[in-house]
């Protein structure tokens, strides 16, 4: 008899016999993680929730044998942007830890490869965190990527669509993100609002302290959206249009899938200790043991 965990890739609809049927299958995990802020008077506060999910439930339509995707984290990491209302945000060493108890979960299950698919910058620096610790304090490996990364795999892919300048006319509500909400979800578009923003510094054409979605700067200041921006677009939104939308939504879910492939069957790299006496303490930081 078959199970639906061969078929059902969204982690909540299974029954607890059914997830012990996906870890059998060697399921991999993704969680998208994002957050609610501001994203400009034409973009609705869920556009960081609205991207990874979809590139998330589309990879999991496309590989229901291979892939389960987990409920999306909604909350992140978000304290620079709280000039705007409405923007939630989340102390980073709770954000860290809700991750971390998300990831150990799944690998107290039997669950061996997790993707953290993320969806806002800001959340970038505590995540790699999160996919350390879950690898150096658990069995399971774990990888992190933002959606938009995946749009870096085929060189020739941005350069066929992006029309806005680099750096800074793909940044925040610019035109990627503008785009991809506009064929998810473009009934909540406020499109008479769509009104391209700049970034002050930026502005300044320094060598060091710039930034784009894409990319940034060596020596780039990150400090409160409200000292660069006074509407909260940082980008050419009026370059947007749904028909990107769409071709980087298939891109971005055509290159997890292929990642997924790569990643699920990759064998585990194993450690060697190299202490010239076994240690006689166990590692202090809630670290795992090297197995002997």
């Amino acid at each position: 008899m078959s199970s639906r965990a061969e078929t059902e890739y969204r982690y909540e609809k299974l029954t607890w016999p059914e997830i012990n049927d996906a870890v059998d299958l060697g399921k991999v995990c993704i969680i998208p993680v994002g957050a609610v802020e501001q994203h400009g008077p034409h973009l609705p506060l869920d556009v960081d929730l609205v991207c990874p999910g979809g590139v998330a439930h589309g990879a999991g339509q496309e590989m229901t044998d291979k892939i389960l995707v987990l409920p999306t984290i909604p909350y992140g990491y978000t304290g620079h942007v709280m000039d705007f209302p409405g923007t939630i945000n989340t102390h980073y060493e709770t954000f860290i830890r809700q991750v971390l108890d998300v990831t150990k979960s799944l690998a107290y299950h039997g669950f061996k490869k997790i993707i953290l698919l993320n969806g806002h910058g800001s959340n970038m620096p505590n995540l790699d965190l999160a996919a350390r610790r879950t690898n150096l304090e658990t069995d399971a490996e774990c990888v992190l990527a933002a959606w938009w990364q995946l749009l870096t795999v085929d060189p020739e892919f941005i350069p066929s669509w992006r029309e806005s300048k680099f750096p800074g006319g793909c940044a925040h509500a610019g035109e990627l993100e503008t785009s991809m909400y506009l064929y998810l979800d473009g009934d909540n578009v406020r499109k008479d609002l769509i009104k391209s923003g700049v970034i002050s510094f930026n502005e300044e054409e320094s060598p060091f302290n710039w930034v784009d979605v894409f990319s940034a700067g060596p020596a780039t200041l990150v400090s409160w959206t409200s000292s660069y921006s006074d509407t909260g677009v940082l980008g050419e939104a009026e370059l947007a249009t749904a028909e990107k939308g769409e071709r980087v939504y298939r891109e971005a879910v055509k290159q997890l899938c292929a990642f997924v492939n790569y990643f699920g069957p990759r064998p585990k790299d194993q450690r060697g200790r190299h202490q010239r006496h076994a240690p006689t303490m166990p590692l202090p930081w809630g670290q795992r043991p090297i197995e002997d």
